[in-house]
Protein backbone atom coordinates (compact mmCIF):
# COMPACT_ATOMS: atom_id res chain seq x y z
CA UNK A 1 0.00 0.00 0.00
CA UNK A 2 1.31 3.56 -0.58
CA UNK A 3 2.02 6.53 1.87
CA UNK A 4 -0.37 8.44 -0.08
CA UNK A 5 -3.14 5.70 -0.07
CA UNK A 6 -2.49 4.74 3.74
CA UNK A 7 -2.80 8.97 4.26
CA UNK A 8 -6.42 8.91 2.62
CA UNK A 9 -7.80 5.67 3.88
CA UNK A 10 -6.46 6.77 7.32
CA UNK A 11 -8.09 10.32 6.94
CA UNK A 12 -11.59 8.55 5.43
CA UNK A 13 -11.72 6.62 8.53
CA UNK A 14 -10.97 9.82 10.73
CA UNK A 15 -13.64 11.42 8.67
CA UNK A 16 -16.25 8.49 9.12
CA UNK A 17 -16.07 8.24 12.71
CA UNK A 18 -16.07 12.18 13.18
CA UNK A 19 -19.29 12.09 11.31
CA UNK A 20 -21.27 9.55 13.47
CA UNK A 21 -20.73 10.92 16.75
CA UNK A 22 -23.66 12.00 18.70
CA UNK A 23 -26.08 10.54 16.64
CA UNK A 24 -28.14 7.88 15.95
CA UNK A 25 -27.09 6.90 12.31
CA UNK A 26 -29.88 5.18 10.44
CA UNK A 27 -28.08 2.12 7.75
CA UNK A 28 -29.06 5.23 4.68
CA UNK A 29 -26.59 7.28 6.99
CA UNK A 30 -23.93 4.48 7.43
CA UNK A 31 -24.44 3.20 3.78
CA UNK A 32 -24.00 6.98 2.40
CA UNK A 33 -20.90 7.90 3.90
CA UNK A 34 -19.70 4.47 3.61
CA UNK A 35 -20.00 5.09 -0.25
CA UNK A 36 -18.10 8.70 0.19
CA UNK A 37 -15.63 6.91 1.44
CA UNK A 38 -15.75 3.99 -0.86
CA UNK A 39 -15.45 6.00 -3.64
CA UNK A 40 -12.40 8.38 -2.59
CA UNK A 41 -10.06 5.54 -1.45
CA UNK A 42 -11.13 3.69 -4.73
CA UNK A 43 -10.16 6.79 -6.78
CA UNK A 44 -6.93 7.73 -5.24
CA UNK A 45 -5.90 4.17 -5.71
CA UNK A 46 -6.76 4.19 -9.20
CA UNK A 47 -9.24 1.88 -8.76
CA UNK A 48 -13.52 1.83 -10.19
CA UNK A 49 -14.83 4.27 -8.42
CA UNK A 50 -18.38 2.96 -8.68
CA UNK A 51 -17.40 -0.55 -7.59
CA UNK A 52 -15.92 1.34 -4.27
CA UNK A 53 -18.75 3.31 -3.75
CA UNK A 54 -20.74 0.26 -3.93
CA UNK A 55 -18.94 -1.63 -1.69
CA UNK A 56 -18.43 1.33 1.13
CA UNK A 57 -22.24 1.78 1.06
CA UNK A 58 -22.60 -1.73 1.49
CA UNK A 59 -20.21 -2.10 4.26
CA UNK A 60 -21.60 1.04 5.48
CA UNK A 61 -25.27 -0.52 5.74
CA UNK A 62 -24.29 -3.74 7.14
CA UNK A 63 -21.86 -2.51 9.75
CA UNK A 64 -23.87 -3.00 12.79
CA UNK A 65 -26.04 -6.22 11.82
CA UNK A 66 -22.30 -7.40 12.48
CA UNK A 67 -21.69 -5.12 15.71
CA UNK A 68 -18.86 -3.20 14.14
CA UNK A 69 -20.55 0.47 14.84
CA UNK A 70 -22.23 0.16 17.50
CA UNK A 71 -22.58 3.11 19.84
CA UNK A 72 -21.01 2.65 22.98
CA UNK A 73 -22.35 3.26 26.69
CA UNK A 74 -20.48 5.91 28.04
CA UNK A 75 -18.60 4.06 31.35
CA UNK A 76 -19.53 6.36 34.41
CA UNK A 77 -17.44 5.93 37.50
CA UNK A 78 -18.84 4.90 40.77
CA UNK A 79 -16.75 7.49 43.74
Amino acid sequence: MSKKLALVVGLGLLGLAGCTQNINPTDMDRGLIGAGVGATVAHVGGHDVAKGAAIGAVAGALCDDVRLCQPTQPRYRSY
